[in-house]
């Protein structure tokens, strides 16, 4: 038994923790067109875009926002023992799912873990009841959870430990800045993909949709409920993917893609590594003003090797800035305020794993691992 033989189905599902519950719940179903699950409580709301009980879960514990948890669905039964063996035999804590959990969240059985360099805690389970009845999309025609993508500071340690350890498979790269990572032998471009960053945190959770219509009509329906849009529309030319980044309501960042590359199980294409610049992560590069801006903050900060949401933070705070110096609005403001604000959201004050609430679940897995006899 080794890492070869963890075979992954999919993404199972993302946990949020965030702030206001019903703000997110309003936030997911009416804007994003996600379906609520009937087991919803007034703490924890389940979400589905596809057959099954839940894709997303948002989980209410304090005042704290961003990742929860990360799960994933494997072949079998067989494999999720294969994977709990493994990753014992590395020294990496293991915590089973209670069986009153798991009933909640309609899986078989599971167990959590977690990589420190990571932070993240991942879940692993063989089997999601289906849903009833299934999901019917509204306004947007979603086909799945995407992808998610998280940061660290050990990009490369973390790199090689998801490829060796857990077997995953590196699709492409931009260079010095993110890895787009298969969950093999799921054959999708990337469902996990990992940002250099300052801090361990939570970059963005991704919905795949149907038609290109569907990355047009949501760009106005943000627009026209008051919804920041963080970047796009655009084409990553990794994926080939047609974007959109926008917030909800704690900040988090959600994008809808439209569109990605396929691999085979047996003969992929070699990962491509992608120079660090503008056209590697956006085909149309945005307006000409935000492109440049981007550009220059990524030279900027080029020896801090920060993750691609720095330069688009800071580029829309200039864009911001500059709108509001031309219409009068502010009549000066300093480069290095500008500058702040995009620290600020690099070092993670905006999306963290979950603050206190995420924090809190890491230590009760750990103390739990050390009560077992784990080192």
């Amino acid at each position: 038994m080794a890492a070869k033989d963890i075979r992954h189905t999919r993404l199972g599902y993302v946990a949020l923790n965030v702030s206001d519950i019903k703000a997110s719940e309003a936030f997911y179903g009416a804007i994003v067109g996600l379906t609520a699950s009937a087991d919803s409580t007034e703490d924890v709301v389940f979400f589905r875009c596809s057959d099954r009980h839940h894709d997303l879960m948002l989980c209410q514990d304090g005042n704290d926002h961003g990742l929860k948890r990360v799960g994933w669905e494997l072949e079998s039964p067989e494999t999720v023992d294969i994977a709990r063996f493994h990753f014992q035999s590395l020294g990496l804590p293991i915590v089973e799912v209670p069986d009153d959990e798991a009933a909640r969240l309609g899986i078989d059985f599971g167990f959590r873990t977690v990589y420190d360099k990571l932070g993240a805690v991942f879940e692993y389970y063989s089997a999601m009841n289906k849903a009833a009845p299934a999901f019917t999309p509204t306004h947007t025609k979603i086909a799945r959870l995407g992808h998610v993508v998280l940061n660290t500071p050990h990009h490369r340690e973390v790199e090689d430990f998801l490829l060796n350890q857990m077997n995953f498979r590196a699709s492409d790269r931009v260079d010095g800045m993110v890895t787009f990572m298969r969950c093999f032998p799921n054959p999708f471009h990337h469902s996990l993909g990992l940002s250099a960053g300052q801090a361990q945190r939570l970059n963005h959770v991704n919905f795949m949709v149907t038609e290109i219509d569907d990355i047009g009509r949501a760009m106005n329906r943000m627009k026209a409920n008051d919804v920041k849009i963080v970047y796009g529309p655009g084409r990553h030319p990794p994926s080939e993917s047609i974007f959109l980044y926008f917030l909800d309501p704690d900040g988090i960042t959600v994008e809808y893609s439209f569109g990605m590359e396929e691999f085979p199980e047996i003969g992929p294409r070699n990962p491509r590594l992608l120079e660090a610049k503008l056209e590697s992560v956006d085909f149309w590069g945005a307006c000409r003003s935000r492109a440049s801006a981007i550009v220059e903050c990524f030279s900027h900060f080029k020896a801090k090797r920060l993750n691609a949401d720095v330069f688009q933070e800071q580029s829309r705070n200039r864009h911001r800035c500059s709108e509001r110096y031309r219409t009068g609005h502010l009549r000066k403001i300093g480069r290095s305020r500008c500058q702040s604000r995009a620290w600020r959201y690099s070092r993670g004050h905006v999306e963290g794993f979950g603050g206190a609430a995420a924090r809190a679940d890491r230590n009760r897995l750990l103390r739990s691992f050390k009560g077992r006899g784990g080192k």
